[in-house]
């Protein structure tokens, strides 16, 4: 386990973000009920979509194809720069408690890992509750993995080089693939990407109380879930709980992502312990002062910049069939002097806010006019870049990561 599960305090960027999000959104860690799904759904597109970057890639296509039940599956492929030939592809489940979500919620981590990773990225589209039973996501998510190795060579995939992936609710649909797909004798996987993961939907853990408000995901919101999602299925059924397999056993490795002021942070580092108790080997990335939902923000945080592009190289060296890891690494930002503190917040508070403004202005021009955002990101371009490189080189100074492998222990110096 890592030697820090929760920091002092969150990272700097992500405490001055959470103090915005918390008053700028209001459904930010309120319960949620049926009246007020459509509502959610909203503030979380929303909030995805401002808070994320729109990396440009080679191409970006939408597909559906047919589901389990008839239904249509919605799919969003990116597709990176690259050599000719087949490329690897991953698959993305996104998050949202299995009640909200959709492919843009998930579209600035799809770009960030098909660039980071070099991978073609397929982005699915579940059915969710509690229009649907907690069945129906995995079935489908299921059903569009069998699908792409069914149909590789037409999408430009090699079929022999695949893997799964998902945040929270969508990582305990992707560890639940990843285990099914192997009852059922699918396609070999080379990796499993696990961020902040909910595997154990049976078992209620200390970290829960530990992070139960403050910090986006609340065990408020977290208890309102529960009568929308449940039909009086068995919460200890592996195939919606991971973690109560009997065997994990022959799973291809994982990359976990875990944070410090996560209510579900310790499900995800047990489900670690389990796979590696199991002989899977196991690069678990754990962030102390990040809480739920920060990969999502790639926009702001540092943080989220950093584990998209260790779950790309993860991925990189999973398809080059490099051996696989069995480590733990702790990224955190610097500590700050005490007499520094003040200056540094208001720099990274104000370059947050500038970043803010941008990306909101975006997404408003991108929701009224596509056409209109597009001309205008062309004709801002020449005054945004340098702005955008002296933020960055500010916000690397103020706000630089530590990193720092903790397990097996490793002789030296922490490593930005």
């Amino acid at each position: 386990m890592p030697k820090t599960r929760r920091a002092s305090e969150p990272d700097r960027e992500s405490r001055l973000l959470l103090h915005a999000v918390n008053g700028a959104f209001p459904l930010a860690g309120r319960a949620i009920n049926r009246e007020r799904v459509s509502s959610f759904r909203r503030a979380f597109s929303t909030m995805a979509s401002t808070f994320g970057r729109r990396i440009p890639l080679a191409g970006l296509a939408e597909r559906q194809i047919r589901g389990p039940d008839g239904n249509a599956i919605p799919l969003r492929i990116y597709t990176p720069d690259g050599p000719p030939g087949l490329k690897p592809a991953f698959l993305w489940c996104h998050g949202g408690a299995f009640v909200v979500g959709d492919l843009n919620t998930s579209d600035s981590i799809c770009r960030a890992i098909a660039r980071a990773s070099g991978a073609i990225v397929i982005s699915v589209r579940y059915r969710l509750a509690p229009e649907h039973d907690l069945y129906a996501g995995r079935e489908d998510f299921l059903a569009a993995l069998n699908w792409v190795h069914k149909n590789a060579e037409t999408l430009g995939i090699d079929g022999n080089r695949l893997g799964v992936g998902g945040d929270s609710a969508g990582g305990n649909i992707s560890a639940a693939v990843a285990q099914e797909n192997i009852r059922r004798g699918g396609p070999r996987l080379s990796l499993q990407a696990l961020v902040y993961p909910a595997t154990n939907l049976a078992t209620s853990f200390a970290s829960k109380d530990e992070n139960a408000e403050g910090y986006l995901l609340t065990a408020n919101f977290i208890d309102s879930v529960g009568p929308l999602v449940e039909r009086g299925e068995d919460p200890t059924d592996p195939w919606l709980s991971p973690a109560h397999a009997v065997s994990l056993a022959g799973l291809p490795p994982a990359v976990i992502i875990t944070a410090g002021f996560d209510p579900i942070r310790d499900d995800g580092l047990f489900y670690a312990a389990q796979l590696r108790r199991a002989g899977v080997p196991v690069e678990l990335l754990h962030y102390p002062g990040q809480f739920h939902g920060f990969f999502n923000f790639d926009a702001l945080l540092g943080a989220a910049r950093d584990a998209q592009e260790r779950v790309g190289v993860a991925l990189r060296d999973a398809f080059a069939a490099e051996p696989a890891p069995n480590r733990t690494i702790e990224i955190a930002d610097h500590r700050p002097w005490l007499d520094a503190r003040l200056s540094k917040d208001l720099i990274t508070g104000a370059m947050l806010a500038g970043r803010s403004v941008r990306q909101w202005n975006s997404h408003v021009l991108r929701s009224l006019s596509p056409e209109t955002a597009y001309a205008a990101a062309n004709l801002l371009r020449p005054f945004w870049a340098p702005a955008a490189m002296a933020r960055r080189t500010i916000s690397g100074y103020i706000n630089a990561l530590n990193a720092q492998q903790s397990y097996p222990p490793q002789a030296g110096t922490p490593s930005a």
